[in-house]
């Protein structure tokens, strides 16, 4: 780790703290939660984001066997319809600037999530996207395995 951010900036990782709170009060699934989070981490590279999100997704009762596969989840039927809408609309927000998300993912989306649950997943999703930046920018790795 290049620094503890919380000490340099306890105001800064407070209002963070604050917007994660609201990741786990949304009215989603919590292991889709943790479906985005990891996903979005993949995308991301954070390695700290990565670990944390697959352990907390085993201990909801996800299978090691679909984490396993969440990368390539396009090319596997593990996923339902649902489950993968939300990771298109994952990988499409964490990778905005390259097209923005499309009015034909909107719809598939919203085909699967109403108005407020669609709000409740691009939360998380830029939650999850602050937390990568955080973690890499300031070096935060993985805990060494105990």
């Amino acid at each position: 780790m290049r620094f503890d951010y919380k000490r340099a900036n306890p105001e800064a990782a407070a209002a963070m703290l604050a917007f994660n709170w609201y990741s786990h009060e949304t009215q989603l699934d919590a292991k889709l939660v943790e479906l985005i989070k990891i996903h979005a981490s993949q995308i991301n590279g954070c390695a700290f984001c990565l670990d944390m999100h697959t352990r907390d997704a085993l201990a909801l009762g996800e299978t090691s066997r679909r984490l396993h596969v969440l990368a390539a989840w396009e090319e596997s039927g593990m996923f339902s319809e649902r489950e993968k809408a939300a990771l298109r609309l994952t990988e499409a927000v964490t990778r905005i600037s390259k097209r923005g998300v499309p009015d034909e993912l909107y719809e598939t989306v919203r085909t699967h999530f109403d108005e407020r649950e669609y709000v409740d997943l691009i939360s998380v999703i830029n939650i999850i996207n602050c937390w990568n930046r955080i973690a890499i920018a300031t070096g935060l790795e993985p805990p060494e395995q105990t």
